[in-house]
């Protein structure tokens, strides 16, 4: 029997047996893979390997929250996955300003990276949200 978790994805109420089958982690999925192309393609930045570092370890401790949090017994505690996730959006985003400032990137990667990323910001405080509303255990 496949453990399920009931959550509403904006309109309808939506079922997940997996946390790949989560919109938003879907989009963390997408940054992360962002951030390492960016790395990859920008020499200055890949340089800066704690500055390049400290990027992808952000980027990705927000796919992997989700997924951790997904695999935990509540839905109280995915929401606290959830939000250790966001904080670390806001992490990214930071970081993204350190390397516009040190003219790693350009301002139209930092600006279409920083759209992005407080996209997923609202869309994980909005999923958290209703995680606490709707404190059901996973079934």
């Amino acid at each position: 029997m496949i453990e399920r978790l009931s959550v509403m994805n904006y309109d309808c109420c939506m079922t997940y047996s997996k946390f790949e089958d989560i919109p938003v982690w879907q989009e963390s999925r997408l940054l992360v893979k962002k951030v390492y192309d960016l790395i990859s393609k920008t020499k200055s930045l890949g340089r800066d390997f704690s500055l390049s570092d400290q990027l992808k370890r952000a980027a990705y401790s927000v796919m992997l929250n989700i997924a951790e949090g997904f695999e935990r017994g509540s839905n109280t505690e995915f929401a606290h996955y959830l939000n250790i996730a966001k904080g670390s959006a806001g992490e990214v985003r930071a970081i993204l300003y350190i390397a516009l400032d040190n003219g790693y990137i350009q301002i139209d990667i930092f600006n279409s990276l920083v759209v992005e990323c407080k996209e997923l910001s609202i869309h994980l405080a909005n999923f958290r949200k209703f995680l606490i509303v709707n404190k059901a255990r996973k079934k």
